[in-house]
């Protein structure tokens, strides 16, 4: 009986109990845009390394994100050719310069070196064979999609890096970068761009894999047991991914400032979840005074609250999905770096329902004064 109470209260009731449904989808909105929009921007720092498919980096030792990654001697490639079940090895380059386009102005770029050939492991899950063909003729260049508008030109347009004119040859999705624009060009017509790797034959990664079957770790603390005098460490993929991610969001400002920011949200909207129903509760005491007058315990009316509040908080988090996924397609469309995880959905879902059920027994306080005398006053 006390569920089907419940639910002839929430339907008959329900202009009483929409804003409380409304606090909650608000609530779990911003649990969720904000942990898709962490995910996202954190996740740009490693994008070098996750849309790559090299399953090991050799870099220089202490590096703290892919980003940062700091010059190793060419010659870090014999210690490589030395282990028969390695293969495809190729360099990666980071570098920097400035830009100038056609139509003046300039900004800071990322000159990033990568092996043309076809088969090639560097940023392969999004600049494809084609694509890595039109970089083997000499200051050729790709840029993202999302950095047309900030580079002021498109596919054949011409400009300046570093003083040295360049072509765009092809427009990639899926390099945005987090710190500045990303110019993909070939490793030749990288060091031609930037003078710190014209003056030597360093490179800033090694990438490699490891043939099936063979033991990948074991080659991997071979390579790191002799790395010391020779001054490079080998990283998984995944490693190397992840150690980027929490430097930024540990080590950066902006990334201990976007923490707190989706903290507050989330006060913010368990707050306003949890005073909303308070009060949908409150409104409703003269019902549970007539509901006390017809016999039904205090027992049965806290079994009808927390019912109420379950449905209030499946609901809500109905409307707070629907809006979560559409904030998911705009961001999508206008190539935001959003990350919406299963995780992410089920862990507010979690938070939500929770922060409903504890307003729930909160207003259980307010049953008290649903006494049969008060529907005489």
């Amino acid at each position: 009986m006390a569920v089907s109470i419940a639910r002839k209260t929430l339907i008959h009731e329900w202009r009483r109990f929409l804003p409380a449904i409304v606090a909650v989808g608000f609530s779990g909105v911003l649990m969720i845009v904000q942990g898709a929009l962490l995910l996202g921007i954190i996740g740009s720092n490693a994008l070098y390394v996750t849309q790559s498919r090299a399953d090991y980096w050799v870099g220089f030792p202490g590096t703290q994100s892919v980003d940062l990654g700091r010059s190793i001697r060419a010659d870090t490639a014999t210690s490589l050719y030395v282990e028969q079940n390695i293969s495809s090895i190729e360099p990666f380059l980071l570098g920097s310069g400035d830009w100038r386009g056609a139509r003046g102005g300039g900004t800071g770029v990322n000159i990033v070196g990568i092996d043309t050939k076809a088969n090639g492991l560097a940023l392969a899950r999004i600049v494809a064979g084609a694509m890595r063909n039109l970089l083997l003729e000499p200051g050729t260049v790709l840029i993202d999609a999302t950095d047309k508008s900030k580079l002021a030109i498109d596919v054949g347009g011409s400009a300046e890096i570093n003083g040295r004119r360049v072509r765009v040859v092809g427009i990639i999705d899926g390099l945005r970068g987090l710190g500045g624009v990303n110019v993909i060009t070939s490793i030749d017509t990288a060091r031609n761009l930037d003078a710190a790797f014209g003056a030597s034959d360093n490179v800033t990664y090694f990438l490699y894999n490891v043939n099936k079957f063979a033991p990948a770790d074991a080659i991997q603390g071979r390579l790191n047991q002799q790395a010391g005098s020779k001054r490079f460490y080998v990283w998984s993929a995944q490693d190397l991914a992840g150690m980027s991610i929490r430097y930024w969001l540990l080590e950066s400002g902006a990334g201990i400032a976007f923490i707190f920011a989706t903290a507050i949200a989330m006060l913010v909207g368990t707050l306003v979840t949890s005073q909303t129903l308070m009060a949908a509760v409150a409104g409703s005491i003269p019902q549970y005074a007539t509901l006390r007058a017809l016999g039904v315990s205090f027992k049965s009316l806290r079994v009808i609250v927390i019912e109420q509040a379950a449905w209030v908080g499946v609901l809500g988090l109905l409307v707070g999905a629907t809006f979560s996924v559409t904030a998911a397609a705009i961001a999508n469309v206008y190539r935001v770096p959003f990350e919406l995880r299963t995780s992410v959905m089920l862990a507010a879902s979690v938070v939500v329902l929770l922060v409903a059920f504890a307003a729930g027994l909160l207003a259980l306080r307010r049953l008290h004064h649903a006494d049969p005398a008060t529907l005489l006053r």
